[in-house]
């Protein structure tokens, strides 16, 4: 079916999206939590409209992210056209030229210190006056459950994201109304659970009945909802515990489950180097490119019909056109001899692909394509030389 698309090309598969929204519905109607998509992972638009019928809203990074969230998410069926969705807004400090417009779109915004709440009380107190506007604090429970991969942990010693209960204010300032917390990267219902556990015993004394101030937790992303081994049933109880014990709304921000599997970048085998090892294959998509968490995590992404290193006849080094030494994607085995013209199908591209990639080198972007239900592709977004010299 990839065949006669223009590569390389990301191809968001409408479907499996369709159906990990489902499952995040049957989470909502189920455990009472609000669901929200994480755009730091994913945000190709044009896919909102289907993602606004399932999920409550969206978080994002800062204004750039909330300004899309507000303009694109929301149900579009005939005529209809809702355009209410929550927006949760998060960065570790705010411009003082953006707080103005940040407020006006958002619903709720998160603090990454006293010192940043504080510095913008003037601008974001008026619009909670008015209840136009929800403030929290974000908080480090300084409970790591991450292993090899501290670039993505919170929780790492000195980390600069949340308040520690140590330099947290026995009395809450004037203004917040929740809290949040974000620890997790590609995990299970486990770590979250524990998590939990850690923050209750820290902070739980600020979400007691005795103190009615807090109204809204929101337990981050990280954690993969959608995948067939999360425990589901666990987080729908946590969630139902967590409402009955503190009589606070509850709200889950995942990105990477939204779209989890739900992509794929098709590419092109340009030309193939004998090195003396393995065979090297010169493709025109790049790890440093095109997916940068390849380099930044390491890791090795899923390839359509391949096989680890000498798993099957064919071994390989899959590699790319730029001409940086460690642009390498990884070793790959074949049940056939590759040639000049192939194509390759990496799995799982939705996610932190699109929103991360680049320019280096001159490469061009790939295409941005949706394989729809009924099986068409349709181009969704095609890039060329202007969009690389913008950027410049």
């Amino acid at each position: 079916m990839f065949n006669e698309i223009k590569t390389p090309a990301y191809v968001i598969d409408e479907k499996k999206l369709r159906e990990n929204c489902e499952i995040l519905k049957d989470i909502q109607d189920k455990s009472g939590a609000r669901v929200l998509l994480a755009q730091k992972a994913f945000s190709a638009y044009s896919t909102y409209p289907i993602i606004a019928k399932y999920l409550s809203g969206t978080t994002a990074s800062g204004l750039f992210e909330a300004k899309l969230a507000y303009e694109e998410f929301h149900e579009k069926s005939g005529d209809c056209d809702n355009k209410y969705k929550e927006i949760h807004v998060f960065e570790p400090a705010f411009n003082p030229e953006e707080m103005e417009e940040v407020c006006s779109i958002s619903d709720h915004i998160v603090f990454n210190s006293i010192n940043q709440l504080e510095a913008h009380r003037k601008v974001w107190e008026e619009k909670v006056s008015e209840k136009k506007l929800y403030v929290g604090l974000r908080v480090n429970p300084e409970f790591s459950t991450q292993e090899g991969h501290e670039i993505y942990d919170p929780c790492a010693p000195g980390s600069r994201l949340g308040i520690r209960l140590c330099d947290m204010p026995d009395i809450l300032p004037k203004g917040v109304s929740g809290f949040h917390f974000h620890t997790l990267c590609e995990q299970g219902f486990e770590p979250l659970k524990d998590t939990f556990k850690a923050f209750e015993e820290k902070f739980g004394k600020f979400l007691s009945k005795d103190n009615s101030q807090i109204k809204w937790l929101n337990l981050g992303g990280g954690h993969h909802i959608t995948r067939d081994d999360y425990d589901r049933e666990g987080l729908i109880e946590l969630v139902k515990y967590i409402k009955n014990t503190y009589d606070v709304e509850v709200y889950l921000e995942p990105g990477e489950a939204i779209a989890l599997d739900a992509g794929f970048l098709v590419t092109t085998v340009m030309d193939i180097v004998n090195t003396g090892k393995y065979p090297v294959l010169i493709l025109d998509t790049s790890a440093a490119c095109h997916m940068p968490d390849v380099l930044e995590m390491p890791y090795r992404p899923p390839l359509k019909d391949s096989g680890e290193v000498c798993e099957k006849k064919f071994t390989y080094r899959l590699s790319s056109r730029t001409c940086l030494a460690g642009d390498v994607i990884g070793d790959y085995s074949f049940d056939k001899e590759l040639k000049i013209g192939d194509r390759l199908i990496f799995e799982d591209m939705a996610i932190y692909s699109m929103v991360k990639n680049n320019t280096f080198n001159g490469m061009p972007l790939p295409d941005i394509d949706v394989l729809h239900e009924d099986g068409n592709i349709e181009v969704i977004k095609r890039f060329g030389y202007e969009d690389f010299k913008m950027r410049i």
